[in-house]
């Protein structure tokens, strides 16, 4: 099995890393260019992006006196299109540099994207496109607001059908 992977005629490994335009996801990219890439050399490495949905609501505040009151309006079709047409056009130009970023390390790469919310949209092309090791950058958000907003990392840790490495940004401590 081992030769037959090595002659290539086996399974190769489908590496993706999942990105945003976050510091966080920068440097998981580029750790897996500077650790893995002997990994990743027989397949090309996969770079996903998830694109937010566009919704049909806008909401704006308008001060009345200290309190503040939110109107949600909806939005015209055109606005929607409007926006998510904004939306691929940024997950293209993000892709485009990531995959600019691996071609210059001497990576073969793959993009790839999605509408829909981040969590189930990076489990879902896990699934799609047959991942055997996911990647993604930790945000690094405290307690407190990952209880809130929830993370994106551990949604994926805990429900991707694959093994999933999640880079920390070391911290330089300052002396």
């Amino acid at each position: 099995m081992a030769e037959a992977m090595e002659n290539g005629t086996g399974t190769d490994k489908k590496v993706m890393v999942a990105i945003d335009e976050s510091d966080c996801s920068h440097y998981a990219l580029m750790w897996v260019l500077d650790n893995l890439k002997d990994s990743i050399t027989k397949s090309p490495l996969i770079i996903f992006v998830a694109q937010p949905p566009a919704t049909g609501n806008i909401t704006f505040a308008a001060p009345l006196g200290v309190a503040r009151m939110y109107y949600p309006i909806s939005s015209t079709p055109g606005y929607v299109e409007s926006a998510q047409e904004n939306h691929r056009k940024f997950a293209v130009a993000l892709l485009e540099k990531a995959k600019q970023i691996c071609a210059s390390h001497g990576v073969e790469a793959r993009v790839v994207t999605e509408i829909g919310d981040p969590k189930t949209a990076i489990c879902d092309a896990v699934e799609k496109h047959n991942i055997n090791l996911l990647i993604l950058g930790e945000r690094g958000h405290g307690t407190i607001k990952r209880a809130i907003l929830g993370s994106v990392s551990n949604y994926c840790v805990q429900n991707a059908k694959c093994p999933v490495l999640v880079v920390k940004k070391a911290q330089v401590q300052v002396a």
